[in-house]
């Protein structure tokens, strides 16, 4: 009798192995996600802590915009250290965006064939110039969004206005502002890897105007309109810069 492993077919295809070199495992990639957040809390950490060493000068320039009679107010003991804190955290998070996006980078572009990693590489530096617009766009509205606000204040109806729910609304909005100029670049890598195209955006244009609108209104605090005009308008005029520059490359 032949030896059974004498007769196994030669067309077989041997299982690949899991653990092959060059490939990583579900565990490996969880592993590496770890890593990557842990250097980007620590980022976060120590530009924080510069953030509350300089916590007053930065406490001065966003109060700024309000009216020079207009004090702000805490009622908690803790108030105003946890304000500082919370402003520190934000600056820390501004300060370490380089290293969020070269984390987020690094985690993403083993994933992406050569062509694609070097059609998406040049973005980066743009990432981290538009959060830095977005932030200069926030400064710049916040005297505007501020005094639209208290300008409804009336001889019964006077402002008393506590720190909290001050720096909550600009940290906010310069978090806002920041993050929604990252918008070009979702688009332009989602065109890139076939997900939508320059004829699906145009065609769907009135729904994203909708949804912009609904979006810059929900996301910018305080309630006043200059906030989400401005924000509003500012993700429209990317949009159709994203749709021709993505129209542009073929796409």
């Amino acid at each position: 009798m032949a030896d059974a492993d004498a007769v196994i077919p030669s067309s077989v295809t041997p299982t690949p192995d899991p653990a092959a070199p060059g490939e990583m495992s579900l565990v490996d990639h969880l592993v590496e996600l770890r890593d990557r957040l842990i250097r980007i809390v620590l980022c976060v950490a120590v530009a924080s802590i510069v953030g509350f060493l300089f916590g007053d000068q930065i406490v001065a320039a966003l109060k700024a915009p309000l009216p020079s009679d207009k004090p702000l107010f805490f009622t908690g003991i803790g108030d105003a250290f946890t304000i500082k804190l919370k402003i520190a955290i934000v600056v820390g998070i501004i300060i370490s965006m380089p290293v969020i996006l070269y984390q987020v980078w690094g985690f993403v572009s083993p994933g992406l064939t050569a062509d694609e990693r070097r059609i998406v590489r040049p973005w980066l530096p743009l990432a981290l110039v538009f959060f830095v617009i977005g932030t200069v766009i926030a400064y710049v509205i916040l005297p505007f969004a501020a005094g639209f606000l208290i300008a409804f204040q009336s001889p019964d109806l006077q402002a008393l206005i506590t720190a909290g729910s001050y720096f909550d609304f600009v940290t906010t909005m310069f978090l806002a502002f920041g993050l929604i100029m990252e918008f070009p670049i979702l688009l332009f890598g989602l065109s890139r890897v076939g997900i939508v195209t320059s004829k699906r955006l145009t065609g769907a244009r009135r729904m994203i105007i909708l949804g912009i609108s609904i979006f810059a209104v929900a996301i910018t605090p305080g309630g006043d309109l200059v906030s989400p005009t401005v924000l509003g308008l500012t993700m429209y005029a990317l949009f159709e810069g994203t749709v021709f520059f993505i129209r542009r490359t073929g796409k």
